[in-house]
């Protein structure tokens, strides 16, 4: 390792002109990464990470940002040191991509929707390296290869839309590393993603570093991520830095306030042994908490049997179907009233897809459905309508799911409007209620969703999907892209709701250590089967199926010195579930392996 810095940020600031006057996005933040070392930039979101990074890569003008003070001093490799905050765009356009690369949070934002991948990926090198364009495609296929995405001949002449979540960010990962940057700025790169590909990427990331010396400088909000990946740590807290060292003194000798509430509040795999029901989750900086166990009832209140979703492939002059998407294949589980089912899985298991096909989202192939008795498969378009009162869901992506022209209040009157459940002042109450319940100040009622966090708008969408009353909610990742502190304040609220209301949540997603925290019982998905199934103690703690032991192996551990060897992470890669036609699939058998707890017998693949 170097003893010069590659990069050096001193006392930076950065001020961003409103209607107000100025508000500042950094007061004064100093810190220097060296070549070989992986810096984490971590603090909960406004706190001034995205905005240190992109004043580095001199894109924060592009957002309205102006480097009020400040040096950004970057060694180019050749001896000579230059002052980034002083470059001109011009400058500034051959460092980016070529010396510093950057991966960006939101993969769908950073990959443009018109191009397929492939252009995307060797635009950078034929503009840096001057390939030619065949070197330029081999490098690319190469790229996608490292970064383990499956049957890469074919991404390449896809676009962005025809991928999932985990797999447009591994392309943004291949495009940042093109170049062989002398450093990458990574900014929440792993936060949509699963544990699997997470700790992938991770791995990926760490042995580039050892093997082109590359420094990386890490935004994240995921501590556990940052115990896997940092040499040093900056803990950053409203625009300053509050801490700054090695990970290992910052994990067992957090001297600031701030970073010791932050660690507190990490949920870790493994703190519910012996725990028969979910809990709520520690919120930075409180002690005095309590929510009594949610045991929930006996009654059924959702059951589904069977239940199998395909998407059509289109393909020929005629655009026949000449091959089907298996999703969803043969699934069946049940939900007690007042309880949680969780379904975890990587991106493209099916998870969404079951959700989405119980409500009909998208119509299922075969299977049944019986909520509290009505079975929903054979609903007609009147009677589905009305079913939904019972039925609703609240999305991955609070963004995307709320109307970014229609103030608060009207997106959660909409619902009630829609079924002429309240009118007048009747309906200005309930909104009101609505907002005291989802702990959001009645003033923002007249904002718009560009207006608020992203805690702030997924409490708006919880409120929309509880203004019906429903009996069950499907919880589509509704945390996955939250801070610590944020996503701790929205679970503790689905669980109070669920104590007091009596809700059933079928609660998707990818991080087993909120799973854990609050489920009743769990269903492990892989390549649209549920390949392991039981009570939420039993599967965490006795995992039988090899694909769920994998998948417990790869969570990242909040502690430095027990950090996961890229050996220990023996993926087999996922194969296509794409199938022709005529394509018969073996029914879902299942063993007994103790009481409610199920593993698959059939080949599931892995």
């Amino acid at each position: 390792m170097l003893d010069h810095p590659l990069a050096t940020i001193e006392n930076l600031r950065v001020e961003f002109q409103t209607k107000d006057g100025p508000v500042v996005g950094v007061e004064d933040v100093s810190f220097e990464i060296r070549a070989g070392e992986t810096v984490c930039i971590v603090g909960e979101s406004g706190s001034g990470k995205s905005v240190s990074s992109l004043s580095l890569m001199r894109l924060i003008e592009y957002g309205g940002g102006d480097i009020a003070a400040g040096k950004l001093l970057f060694d180019r490799g050749n001896g000579s040191e230059i002052d980034l905050a002083q470059s001109d765009q011009s400058l500034m356009r051959t460092i980016r991509g070529n010396e510093i690369g950057m991966i960006f949070q939101e993969p769908m934002t950073a990959l443009n929707p018109v191009f397929t991948v492939g252009r995307q990926l060797t635009e950078g090198l034929r503009m840096h390296k001057g390939l030619s364009k065949a070197e330029a495609e081999a490098r690319a296929l190469e790229l996608l290869r490292q970064v383990r995405i499956p049957e890469p001949e074919r991404r390449l002449v896809q676009y962005p839309h025809e991928l999932s979540g985990g797999m447009r960010q591994r392309v943004v990962i291949a495009m940042a590393l093109a170049c062989e940057p002398r450093l990458l700025i990574a900014d929440e790169p792993t936060t949509a993603l699963d544990v699997t590909i997470q700790a992938e990427i991770l791995a990926l990331m760490d042995r580039l570093k050892r093997e082109t010396g590359t420094a990386v400088m890490f935004i994240t909000h995921d501590m556990a991520v940052v115990a896997q990946m940092a040499d040093r740590v900056v803990v950053m807290f409203r625009g300053k830095k509050v801490e700054e060292g090695a990970v290992e003194d910052i994990f067992e000798r957090p001297q600031h306030n701030y970073t010791k509430a932050l660690l507190a509040a990490v949920p870790k795999l493994g703190e519910m042994r012996g725990k028969a029901y979910p809990e709520p989750m520690k919120l930075l900086g409180k002690t005095d908490q309590n929510l009594d166990p949610i045991k929930g009832s006996d009654d059924v209140l959702l059951e589904v049997k069977h239940l199998t979703t395909r998407f059509p492939v289109k393909g020929g002059f005629f655009r026949r179907t000449v091959a089907n998407v298996h999703a969803v294949e043969d699934i069946s589980f049940t939900i007690n009233k007042g309880r949680t089912l969780s379904l975890v899985g990587e991106s493209g298991c099916g998870k969404s897809t079951a959700g989405r096909s119980l409500l009909r989202l998208v119509e299922p192939q075969s299977g049944e459905v019986h909520l509290d008795g009505k079975d929903i498969m054979a609903l007609g378009s009147d009677d589905l309508r009305a079913a939904r009162l019972d039925m609703q869901m609240i999305f991955q992506d609070p963004f995307a799911s709320l109307n970014p022209q229609m103030n608060l209040m009207s997106q959660v009157a909409e619902p009630l409007q829609n079924y002429g459940v309240a009118k007048g002042q009747a309906l200005q109450d309930r909104i009101a209620a609505l907002f005291d319940r989802v702990e959001l100040p009645r003033s923002f009622l007249r904002r718009f969703p560009h207006e608020l966090s992203g805690g702030q708008r997924q409490r708006v969408a919880i409120a929309r999907a509880l203004a019906l009353n429903p009996k069950l909610i499907v919880a589509d990742e509704a945390v996955s892209a939250l801070d610590v502190s944020v996503q701790a304040q929205v679970l503790n609220l689905m669980m109070e709701l669920q104590a007091e209301l009596g809700l059933s949540y079928l609660f998707i997603s990818h991080d087993m250590a909120v799973v854990e925290r609050v489920s009743h019982d769990v269903g492990v998905m892989y390549l649209g089967r549920i390949v392991e199934m039981g009570p939420r103690a039993a599967v965490f703690e006795n995992p039988q199926h090899p694909y769920t032991q994998a998948l417990m192996k790869a969570v990242p551990i909040a502690d430095p010195r027990r950090r996961k060897d890229e050996r220990e992470l023996n993926f087999k890669p996922i194969p296509s579930p794409i199938h022709p036609v005529g394509y018969e699939a073996a029914p879902s058998a299942y063993r007994e392996v103790s009481p409610g707890h199920f593993i698959l017998t059939t080949d599931s693949g892995y």
